[in-house]
């Protein structure tokens, strides 16, 4: 028996490793290949010679600037509020944290548009807030690029210091003001330290998400003349005429710096690893704002109506509209362009349809692969263990567009005996391989959480390994999975960079469709499809969790 479950553990081993290397470890090495080589010949230097030589320096200069803006940008927006949620009283509030969901939900490419249907001439600030026009110019700039993308990312990071915040316990504050400490000086010898090695994190979390992002430099970016990795290396590989030398040599460094820019997170957060002495028994130190209580929530409220408000009005109203440009009255209202994407045959239809099917397939191969592989890495030990838990998380570390690029490379490649590349399944398996990641974490989560003594119990009482799966395993780490398949569906089915590259030119997609009908100016169409599309999201999400807590309640 142990002899037959040892063999059936190294080829679970072999298959995984096998799938791994297929899905994602070849095309990543596929696209370092051909930026580190010419004529076959292989030259270190030389993605840095094809970005100096062909001018794309600026690029690479555009894209360092945007990441450290934003970085910036978001700690400025979200320090105060993660302070004022976890250290005064509106740390009662606990629906603030619901709501901040929301941007996170929002695909930034249409955040993007929503602010761009705000600010642009003959838009909503022009029309009924003209004393805003000031800074349309600011905005379509450099510094409105980042500001959106700030609007996008800073929950990230107000997580990272909020949760910190909580950790640090009123004791050590108690401490200091004991001994004569003031506020401020509390604050930098105390506070600050504990949250660095958070921060750090959260930070580079964010400089990474910002070099990696495509929707908004793609909106918004090229609208403004600012071209960065992402929107470049589309160009040279999507776009005639195709130049895959200055795209791949740009993908790689791209990938370089990510790699590097994690590297150096592990050790900053190495160094700065603090353990707190006490645990948490003396609970959080609490400050009351008193009469500037009121600044608090001002705060918060026109956080909200920027980062929600402004975003989703401007998306609403135009959905609505019947002729854009017109002014906004009830003969200019219309549900046309909502029917027009649930009517059979349309293009909108076709396309909301196409990106369902599609993430649907995508989710579900990606939570049986992602809980095979998180059931195994769990099971496993030593090296084995480690390679296949780093390569299946791998995706999550790559940008994107790396990702598709290599995969492109890969089922384009003229040795392969068939291939489906320029196929939907094409597009179905980026989805997988992108998202993975999220399946894998989820299982393992559920998974270590089960008592070893439920398997000793069911192998003691006379149980199959089987059988030990299918009643005590799966409904045990069912969890886990659900919410892997609803995280691969929500972000697949408004998934523009993967889509846009691999997409063969019969099918189009929700995200594609809504970019290429803000692109052409058919805007009520594109925002009808943006905000359905952000709808069945969520409706999605409700009802998957209604259906858990029904089957736990039961």
């Amino acid at each position: 028996m142990r002899a037959k479950q040892t063999i059936r553990r190294h080829g679970n081993t072999a298959i995984a490793i096998a799938l791994l290397t297929v899905l994602i470890l070849i095309p990543v090495v596929m696209v370092l290949l051909r930026s580190f080589t010419v004529d076959r010949v292989f030259h270190p230097l030389n993605p840095i010679r094809t970005i100096l030589e062909g001018e794309l320096a600026e690029v690479l200069f555009n894209s360092l600037q945007l990441g450290i803006t934003v970085v910036i940008f978001t700690t400025v927006i979200a320090a105060p509020l993660a302070y004022l949620t976890s250290k005064t009283e509106l740390a009662r509030a606990r629906w603030i944290d619901v709501a901040l969901l929301i941007p996170f939900m929002t695909p930034p490419y249409i955040a993007t548009m929503g602010w761009i249907l705000f600010m642009q001439p003959r838009g909503v600030v022009e029309e009924y807030l003209p004393f805003l026009s000031i800074f349309q110019p600011l905005f379509f700039s450099f510094w409105g690029v980042a500001f959106v993308m700030s609007l996008n990312l800073y929950p990230f990071i107000y997580l990272v210091i909020k949760n910190n915040l909580i950790e640090i316990t009123g004791s050590l504050e108690d401490a200091g003001a004991v001994h004569g400490g003031s506020f401020w000086y509390r604050m930098r010898r105390i506070i600050l330290p504990l949250l660095l090695s958070g921060y750090s994190m959260g930070a580079l979390l964010i400089f990474v998400k910002t070099l990696a992002e495509f929707g908004t430099p793609a909106t918004l970016g090229r609208r403004v003349g600012f071209y960065v990795f992402t929107t470049e290396i589309y160009q040279y590989t999507r776009m005639f005429p195709i130049d895959f030398a200055r795209g791949t040599a740009l993908a790689s460094v791209l990938l370089i710096t990510c790699m590097l820019i994690w590297y150096v997170q592990q050790l900053i957060a190495n160094k700065y690893k603090y353990s707190i002495v006490g645990g948490r028994s003396g609970g959080r130190k609490m400050y009351s704002l008193g009469k500037f209580r009121f600044l608090g929530w001002a705060y918060i409220g026109l956080l909200l109506l920027v980062s929600i408000g402004v975003p989703y009005w401007s998306i609403i109203t135009a959905s609505l509209l019947r002729f854009w440009g017109a002014d906004i009255t009830l003969a200019n209202i219309t549900f046309d362009h909502y029917i027009e994407l649930f009517t059979p045959g349309t293009l909108g239809g076709s396309s909301l349809w196409n990106s369902v099917y599609l993430s649907v397939i995508a989710a579900t191969i990606a939570m049986f692969l992602g809980t095979f592989l998180g059931v195994l890495i769990v099971r496993s030990r030593g090296f084995l263990q480690r390679f296949i838990d780093s390569s299946s998380l791998l995706s999550n570390t790559v940008p994107r567009i790396v990702i598709v690029v290599g995969l492109i490379l890969l089922w384009n490649s003229p040795w392969l005996p068939a291939t489906i590349y320029n196929t939907a399944a094409m597009v179905a398996v980026a989805y997988v391989v992108a998202f993975l990641p999220y399946t894998v974490q989820y299982v393992k989560a559920s998974y270590q959480q089960i008592d070893i003594s439920l398997f000793h119990a069911a192998q003691v009482s006379g149980a199959k390994p089987g059988y030990i799966n299918r009643r005590i395993l799966f409904p045990l780490i069912r969890p886990g999975m659900v919410s892997g398949w609803i995280m691969t569906f929500i972000i697949s089915v408004r998934e523009l960079v993967a889509s846009m590259m691999i997409r063969p030119p019969h099918i189009e997609t929700s995200a594609t469709f809504i970019f290429r009908q803000f692109d052409q100016g058919v805007i009520p169409l594109g925002m009808a499809m943006a905000f359905t599309t952000v709808g069945i999201t969520v409706v999605v999400l409700l009802i998957v969790q209604g259906g858990q807590k029904q089957l736990g309640n039961g």
